[in-house]
Order: C-alpha cells, then structure tokens, then sequence
C-alpha cells in the first residue's frame, strides 16, 4: 500500500501545486509590473554627458546569452520567442531551455523513485522536457482568448475615438492607456512602433503577427483598405465589433449545447482514477498486482494511452469552431 498512497500524496501535492500558482502567479507578476513602472517613475533624471541610455529597445538576456543568440538564427528560436511573447510571459528561450532540462531530470528523478521500469525513464524526461513548453502555449491561448474578449470593446474606443475627431494613432494610444491587459499592451506596442518611425502598415502587420486571430487580421485589412482607398473607417470598426460579438454569442450556445459531451470526457477520464483509489482501499491485494508484477505495469501504461487518447477524441468530436 505504500507506493499507492506515494502515488497518489505526489499527484495530490502536484495538483495543489499547479493550482495555487495559477491562481496567485497572475498577481504576482502584475504587483511586479507595478513596481517596475513605479521605479521608473520615481528614478530622478540624470543629466551629465556620460548617460548611456538609449531609444534603442534592448532585448531582455536569459540565463545563457550563448543559446539565445544561437535559437535567434534558428526558425525554431523563433517560433519560441513568438510563442513567449504571445504568452505575456517575461522570460527569454534560454530561460525555457533551462527549465525544460531542470523539469526532465525532476521528472527522471521522481520517476526512478517510484518504480524501477526501464520504460518509465523516458516517459518522464520527455514530460519534464515538454511539460515548460506546454505550460507556456496554455499561457498564450489564454491570453489570446482574454484578448478576443476584450477587442469589441477596442473597436468601439476606436471607433468613438475617431468620430470625436481624433486621428487614428492617437486613437490606438487612447485604447493603450485606457483598456485593460492584454488589449492595452498589444496596442501600446503598436502605438510605439509607428510613433517611434515604424510604418503604420508594418507596425499593424506586426499587432496581427503578435495575436493570432482572424478577427484581428480583419482589423488589419480593414485599416490598410480604408487608408488607401477612403470610407468611414469609424462605421466599419462598429461593423466589426457587432460581428465579433455575434460570433461569440453563437459559441456560448454551441458550448451549452456541448456541455453534455464535454462533462462525459470529464467523468470518462476520472471515473478509472476513482474507481482504481476504491479498488485499492477496498481489495489492496488484487489492485497490487498492476504495481508489482510487469503484465500490470503494462496494462497500466496501455490504459492511461487509451485514456489519454479517448479524452483528446471527444474533445475533438465537441470542438465546433465558429
């Protein structure tokens, strides 16, 4: 009964782990941004002719400098510097490198500890390699979706920015200043890359690069069309906003029509969980053989499969894009 109870204490802590970081890294990292902003404010100017500062923007160095100048030449470096600053996250790939090593040798380690198969070794370096990456591409679609929440109401600042007699850029700034993250820091960007020299269609193009969603490329194509060849740009953001906001009134409906086969995959996949915990507390001797013996450890490893495997199908199946 010992590696059970092992088992199961390990995926107990791991679960409360995840779920108070989640719940208090958000925090954690705005107090910090809070600061900094408050830092720089206070810092008195200096005024001498050995100031080293530049309008240059410098770019944030990691733990190892070397690999993050060797992934900056790579595709693959990148697409993580892009998948880092989709995610909102203040960290460099050098950084995430690290941390995928440091999690492959926890992940061996806890492994190696609770059993001696041969197989389980790989199994665990390759979550602890993936498990940053991971976490990291979870950060950057919530961030994505927290940002097609937001952007109706970006369009109608626009649009109402623009018919009180507002430019566009001042417009963009306006929506930097006044909404929330991430909507105010995408457009902040933006709003200082084109006030910084950066072409307006550049500069959009990037906002469409940095948040990928149709809507926002719909933005985009709308701008651009509308300053080569003229119209009301402020009717054609109202346009905009009631079609976003269309769309995500029709994907409630369609999740509480999929509620049920979304609550199935849930009790599908935790149901076996439970019921092994019962078996065990209820007959140890006849659930230790899964543990002991190597046809157990085998049937365990097919079984989390198909777990695994029929969760992500009927997620499938539910999944409607609207």
């Amino acid at each position: 009964m010992m590696l059970p109870f092992v088992v199961f204490a390990f995926v107990v802590g791991l679960v409360m782990a995840a779920y108070f970081a989640l719940a208090n890294l958000p925090g954690i990292l705005a107090g910090r941004e809070l600061e900094n902003r408050l830092r720089d404010l206070s810092m008195p100017l200096e005024t001498g002719g050995g100031d080293d500062s530049s309008v240059v923007r410098q770019e944030k160095s990691g733990p190892l400098p070397a690999i993050d100048r060797m992934l900056d030449a790579t595709r693959l470096g990148h697409s993580l510097k892009r998948l880092i600053e989709r995610s909102g996250v203040e960290t460099t790939p050098s950084a995430m490198v690290v941390a995928a090593i440091v999690g492959a040798i926890a992940a061996a380690f806890v492994g190696s500890l609770l059993t001696n198969q041969a197989f389980v070794l790989p199994i665990a370096v390759l979550i602890g390699l993936s498990a940053p990456f991971l976490w990291m591409r979870f950060k950057a679609k919530r961030r994505i979706k927290r940002f097609e929440e937001q952007f109706p109401e970006a369009l109608d600042l626009l649009s109402r920015a623009i018919r009180a007699g507002h430019a566009f850029q001042t417009a963009m700034g306006m929506v930097a200043s006044e909404l929330p993250a991430p909507v105010g820091i995408e457009f902040k960007k933006t709003f200082e890359q084109q006030n910084f020299g950066l072409p307006l269609k550049d500069a959009l193009n990037e906002l469409a690069d940095r948040v990928a969603l149709l809507d926002v490329r719909f933005f985009v194509t709308a701008v651009l069309i509308q300053r080569d060849t003229g119209g009301n740009l402020a009717e054609i953001l109202d346009n905009l906003a009631h079609v976003v906001r269309e769309r995500f009134k029709i994907l409630r409906q369609v999740r509480v029509h999929t509620a049920h086969g979304r609550f199935t995959g849930y009790v599908l996949l935790a149901l076996p969980a439970f019921l092994s915990l019962a078996l065990m507390w209820i007959n140890p001797e006849h659930m230790g053989l899964l543990f002991t013996e190597h046809m157990g450890h085998i049937m365990l490893a097919i079984a989390l499969t198909l777990q695994t495997v029929g969760f992500f199908w009927i997620r499938q199946v539910i999944k409607i894009e609207v």
